[in-house]
């Protein structure tokens, strides 16, 4: 983690703020300091993995592929409200809506 080897595969932050664009416009820092979360505010909590199609030393199925599982969460003061809960996210579940979209 120190090095950043992993930038390699993730090269983008664990989230961002959800409004009435993709992604929210505001300042998540203020006066050097992480902004606090509101009640009220929205917040993505996206993983993800990229694989580049060039990189020889990645396996060749995996070679330009990549995935992103996003939550938006709505703060709620202690109980965070996840909007996107009931969307598929297991294995079983996303390879059973491609079996019947196709």
């Amino acid at each position: 983690m120190e090095k950043g080897d992993y930038r390699k595969f993730y090269m983008h932050k664990t989230g961002h703020w959800l409004g009435m664009d993709v992604h929210d416009v505001g300042k998540y820092f203020q006066k050097g300091e992480s902004r606090p979360l509101m009640d009220g505010m929205v917040t993505t909590v996206e993983p993800g993995l990229y694989f580049d199609p060039s990189d020889k030393t990645i396996p060749k199925h995996f070679r330009g592929i990549g995935i992103r599982i996003e939550d938006d969460i709505l703060v709620n003061g202690k109980k965070p409200i996840n909007l996107t809960a009931s969307i598929p996210k297991e294995v079983e579940e996303i390879e059973a809506i491609r079996e019947t979209a196709f």
